[in-house]
């Protein structure tokens, strides 16, 4: 699972921390899942984040792996429920619209891209660290000043609005 953390003062981007948090030596699935939870706790804890920008599930070939993925995305955003963090979701190919101008774009190009907007050095050891900073960097584009973004507040407002979520 990779993250980033960008800070925004007027219309500049810094990065603040990117990385990957690392499962595969975790054999059991629910305790992936309780490691991904305390991760992102840890991190809300740490950088104290106004908002959670996160992929989208989306449909694969693979029905386990998506299964899984969809799990995994949902304890993501349970934590920054239980911690009062808005979330906003993004589909994969409308994040990499938003950082190369094509939603077909490759992971190292959404990570080159990225190098230039943020200027940083060197190349992440793994591209779901960028995958994560790219969910960062799409929220901030998306947002039109004057506007407000579909986000949540807590678990009542995010099933008052995906009641197909409830069961």
């Amino acid at each position: 699972m990779g993250y980033g953390l960008i800070h925004i003062k007027g219309n500049k981007m810094h990065l603040i921390v990117m990385g990957v948090l690392r499962l595969e030596k975790v054999g059991d699935h629910a305790l992936k899942l309780q490691k991904i939870f305390n991760c992102v706790i840890a991190l809300i804890d740490e950088y104290k984040p106004d908002e959670l920008a996160i992929e989208a599930p989306f449909f694969g070939k693979n029905v386990q792996s998506m299964l899984k993925l969809g799990r995994a995305q949902g304890v993501a955003i349970a934590g920054a429920l239980s911690k009062n963090i808005p979330i906003q979701e993004y589909a994969p190919k409308k994040i990499k619209m938003s950082i190369t101008g094509n939603g077909n774009a490759s992971k190292e190009q959404v990570a080159a891209m990225l190098k230039t907007l943020l200027n940083f050095e060197g190349t992440p050891e793994f591209l779901d660290a960028t995958d994560g900073l790219a969910a960062a960097v799409c929220h901030h584009f998306q947002r039109k000043p004057g506007t407000t973004q579909k986000t949540y507040t807590g678990w009542k407002a995010f099933l008052s609005e995906n009641p197909e979520k409830k069961g």
